[in-house]
């Protein structure tokens, strides 16, 4: 049995790129965890809020499932929110995301207690 593929992608954020390597069918949000990336996830992925707000470029967003109403909802409370902004706890990587870059808005609008740390799951 030959090994997953891994798929080579880069999160940006504040002007910076962070190269990523990831498996098929990994969540964004967990992905961006495990390696260190500042991604909000407050809620933890369950879809109640809207800090892990990811924006795709036009090609990765229109070959991606079409987001639910209630994660269109939740992005209506986005920070800096785009027509290809997307919720990290809503997408799993593929080979869509093959060389793509993932921009993190500067800002989130994060209804949690000050201080909370997410934990990657």
């Amino acid at each position: 049995m030959l090994p997953s593929p891994i798929v080579n992608f880069f999160f940006s954020k504040n002007n910076k790129l962070f190269p990523i390597k990831a498996k098929p069918g990994e969540n964004i949000l967990s992905v961006a965890h495990k390696n260190n990336i500042e991604l909000e996830g407050a809620c933890e992925g369950s879809l109640a809020c809207s800090t892990c707000h990811v924006i795709l470029d036009n090609e990765l967003y229109n070959k991606l499932k079409t987001p639910s109403d209630r994660e269109y909802d939740l992005l209506d409370q986005a920070y800096d929110l785009t027509s290809t902004s997307r919720l990290g706890c809503q997408l799993s990587v593929d080979k869509n995301y093959e060389n793509k870059i993932l921009k993190i808005p500067k800002a989130t609008r994060n209804m949690t207690v000050d201080g909370y740390v997410p934990k990657p799951h």
